[in-house]
């Protein structure tokens, strides 16, 4: 089954349920999941019979591909896509209630996230690197470093292939990389990426939620949904502003998480030091 939250909601999207299951997909599977990139607005509002035909293969193996996602079927994956629709509204004039909105809606989802594989990564790695793809990347990686310097964790950032090919000549399986890129497909996140892959160091990945392949090669990904709104007139030819406030939230909920993964932990060994201490009173009398 998908993962879902506390109210019962789907919190992973397609391309993030996608990247999770891409190493059990087979040829005919990336022909269905093409399709339904390629015409996503119009495969929430088809049958099944339909986008096999499109594919050319039949209901069955529909089904099939939907299940290796872990969905129940067809029907599952469909409403996936329905809540995933665009409203289709690109101008409001109440931009700070979308705002507010947006914030609230981010907050939730990302305090509904379970960030302990990531966090045990991060807790028991010898070394932690981190490479950013870009000038707001790098803004998110200073605030990584921030957040974990209070935990005596170290983040060493690597700027260029050339610094990156000096950590490879003895990076061991007990560091950790930790990658910043909003498309995941940058030629140094994906190289660098495939070079940790075939030396099994971990990697935890932190893009835009979408397909991408620095997701599929990373160990964990963690991902964000930024937003964009329109702040001038509609016949305005400049961009709308976009807001990168996931990618800092992300990283706040991550720490304070990770403050309390390490707080259970500690609970948890000193339950069986504990254990072990009553045990062998017993064992002396």
């Amino acid at each position: 089954m998908v993962v879902r939250d506390f109210e019962g909601e789907i919190i992973l999207q397609l391309d993030e349920i996608i990247n999770k299951h891409k190493a059990s997909l087979n040829a005919t599977d990336t022909v269905i999941w093409k399709y339904i990139v390629t015409h996503r607005a119009g495969v929430r509002h088809i049958s099944i019979h339909e986008l096999a035909r499109a594919c050319a293969v039949s209901s069955t193996t529909v089904v099939r591909f939907a299940q290796k996602l872990g969905l129940d079927g067809f029907g599952e994956l469909k409403a996936i896509l329905k809540m995933e629709e665009p409203s289709g509204e690109v101008y409001h004039s109440d931009v700070l209630k979308d705002l507010g909105e947006f914030y609230i809606n981010t907050g939730k989802k990302l305090m509904a996230r379970n960030f302990d594989n990531a966090s045990k990564l991060i807790h028991e790695a010898n070394r932690v690197f981190t490479y950013a793809s870009g000038y707001v990347q790098s803004n998110v990686v200073q605030e990584l470093k921030r957040l974990f310097f209070y935990d005596n964790v170290l983040v060493f950032e690597i700027r260029g292939r050339e610094e990156f090919n000096a950590v490879m000549q003895n990076v061991t399986k007990d560091d950790l990389f930790i990658f910043v890129s909003f498309s995941g497909e940058s030629p140094n996140v994906t190289d660098f990426a495939q070079q940790l892959q075939l030396r099994d160091v971990p990697l935890i990945s932190i893009t835009k939620l979408h397909d991408n392949t620095l997701a599929s090669l990373s160990t964990v990904n963690l991902y964000v949904s930024p937003a964009r709104f329109q702040l001038y007139d509609e016949d305005d030819t400049r961009p709308p502003f976009q807001s990168m406030m996931p990618y800092f939230l992300l990283l706040e909920i991550w720490y304070v998480k990770y403050r309390v993964y390490l707080q259970h932990k500690a609970e948890e060994a000193k339950k069986k030091a504990d254990a072990g201490a009553e045990a062998a009173e017993r064992d002396e009398k």
